[in-house]
């Protein structure tokens, strides 16, 4: 599961409030759905889906194309341009209400094949955001391709999801000890938050999990003019990829996943995994910090990782003043080491940002790795959705998406991705023991992390057709990318996905740091390029060597 954010060679940009939601999540479950029956409706839609592309009443949605026209918003490139499609809110249901999903591309240089679609992560990113500030990234795949990306249903210009004030309530509900001091209190507030999620959201909350937005890219292969999907996934990307992939068989052209996403762990082991992979990264750094003497914590690799337990202890206990003039706690800082760690470029920064904070008690540094703003919409419950009575939503205007949204579509889509619900009795009984595995998985991280079993509790119980049918593929060759110090995405689900894939998955061992590996390897981006250009594969078990973007370090 997890959370999180886009092509991570930078942390999103939040404030620490909600970064304290983001963390909690890896890369993936949840959708606050109105009822078991909408749940079933999308099972029994999934298992069926690459039969009923053609079925009538879709026909006006495959038949439709894209209008592009410069991209309106603030600090948007000159030569983005942006479009959108129209999908229905709900594929059982064609015929009625319908949404806007937004898109944003970079034309091809010279001839175009068709175009490449891009997903960074998350999820809950503005995908139509991140191209725009990180273009430049994907240039050399405009020398035969379009690069499209978009807003996925619920997030960004897509009818963003909200849960309004509820966010501080499940902010607060989760951001303590009481989840093992009273957690029966804690989950029925999570249950209050859930409704209140459901109510600022509206309709087309129970269809924006993964399973409806893959539906969802195969309307814009066809908007788009391509016989079959050329794709780019990071992160939870890979896991819309993959479940693409199950549907649409027959569709899939060039596809590479990168920093693969499991199909099949529980939440709690999400969580577990993310704080394995957190504390590996951490220890990393530190080993690195300690060769340089402005290391805040010394030359000593042991004692530095000792220090920065104490200093997690210290500040929860007698937490300082931030920027804001909110106490900055030890929670805080670890949101805030957490979102360093997805690139090993933030090392540096991390480093005098940490020093910053032991010199003189400044945390603006490592506020810096979360900050951002965050209000709450002054809309009225449901109004940026689908009308009542068969309409549809048009894209959402920049300054309308509410700023809880990237946590709100985090919690929705993951959840609506996870079937897995236990009850109050069973979180009860296993609260302390799972307490015990986190902080023995990572004594930093694991707290932080231990909050995401509970997100989504009061939440309707997800689609099982991601574990139990997304398996055994039958498709064009794809590309999957594993990098060895990923923080988020352990290596091992890349082996693992592949083999539960079968024999179309081809992996690219990437032994680096970092969460993917695109940005961060010259190797990799090469090798991926050259796979999305010329189809040209590397030998499944390849791999990269450590060297930093613009090295070869190939093996």
């Amino acid at each position: 599961m997890q959370a999180k954010p886009m092509l991570e060679t930078r942390p999103p940009v939040r404030r620490r409030a909600v970064t304290a939601v983001l963390g909690l999540a890896l890369l993936g479950a949840g959708l606050p759905a109105v009822n078991a029956t909408a749940t079933e409706s999308a099972d029994s839609a999934a298992a069926t889906a690459a039969g009923r592309a053609a079925r009538p009443g879709l026909s006006r949605f495959y038949d439709q194309k894209v209008t592009w026209s410069a991209c309106r918003g603030t600090e948007m490139p000159r030569d983005l341009q942006c479009g959108k499609v129209t999908v229905p809110v709900d594929y059982a249901r064609p015929g009625g209400r319908t949404l806007d999903v937004a898109l944003a591309r970079y034309r091809a240089t010279g001839r175009s094949r068709g175009s490449v679609l891009l997903n960074f992560g998350g999820p809950g990113g503005s995908g139509v955001d991140e191209l725009a500030v990180s273009g430049k990234e994907f240039m050399h795949l405009t020398n035969g391709y379009d690069v499209v990306t978009f807003d996925p249903r619920g997030v960004g210009r897509s009818s963003p999801v909200s849960c309004g004030p509820a966010t501080l309530k499940i902010m607060e509900a989760t951001g303590g000890d009481e989840g093992a001091a009273d957690p029966r209190n804690v989950l029925a507030r999570l249950r209050d938050a859930a409704a209140e999620c459901a109510e600022y959201s509206g309709p087309v909350l129970p269809h924006i999990g993964t399973v409806d937005a893959a539906r969802d890219m195969d309307v814009m292969r066809r908007a788009l003019g391509d016989d079959r999907l050329n794709y780019l996934g990071f992160s939870y990307g890979t896991r819309l990829g993959a479940v693409y992939a199950a549907q649409f068989p027959d569709k899939v052209g060039r596809m590479v996943l990168d920093g693969v996403d499991t199909l099949t762990e529980p939440l709690a082991e999400q969580g577990l995994a993310g704080a394995r992979g957190q504390q590996t990264a951490l220890e990393n750094f530190l080993d690195w910090c300690v060769e340089d003497v402005a290391c805040p914590f010394g030359q000593d690799a042991r004692a530095a990782r000792e220090q920065v337990v104490r200093l997690v202890a210290s500040l929860d206990s007698d937490p300082v003043p931030s920027a804001f003039g909110e106490p900055f706690t030890g929670q805080d800082m670890v949101g805030a080491i957490g979102q360093a760690l997805y690139s090993r470029d933030l090392w540096p920064s991390l480093e005098r940002a940490l020093a910053q904070l032991l010199g003189d008690g400044d945390t603006r540094g490592l506020e810096g790795f979360t900050s951002g703003g965050v209000t709450f919409p002054v809309r009225t419950a449901g109004r940026a959705d689908p009308r009542e009575d068969g309409g549809g939503a048009g894209l959402t205007d920049e300054e309308d998406v509410p700023m809880d949204n990237l946590p709100a579509a985090l919690m929705a889509i993951n959840c609506a991705d996870d079937p897995d619900r236990p009850t109050a009795a069973q979180v009860t009984a296993s609260l302390g023991r799972l307490r015990a595995r986190y902080e023995e998985a990572s004594p930093v991280f694991g707290r932080y992390r231990l909050t995401q079993v509970l997100m989504c509790y009061g939440r309707p119980r997800g689609t099982d057709y991601i574990r139990d049918d997304v398996k055994k593929l039958d498709t064009a060759r794809m590309l999957l990318v594993g990098t060895r110090g990923d923080p988020a995405t352990p290596y091992r689900w890349t082996t693992e996905t592949a083999d539960r894939l079968g024999p179309s998955a081809v992996v690219l061992d990437n032994r680096g740091e970092g969460h993917t590996g695109y940005a961060s390897s010259g190797c990799v981006h090469r090798k991926v390029d050259d796979f999305l250009l010329y189809g040209s594969l590397p030998p499944d078990g390849s791999s990269c060597g450590s060297g930093s973007a613009g090295e070869d370090g190939s093996d």
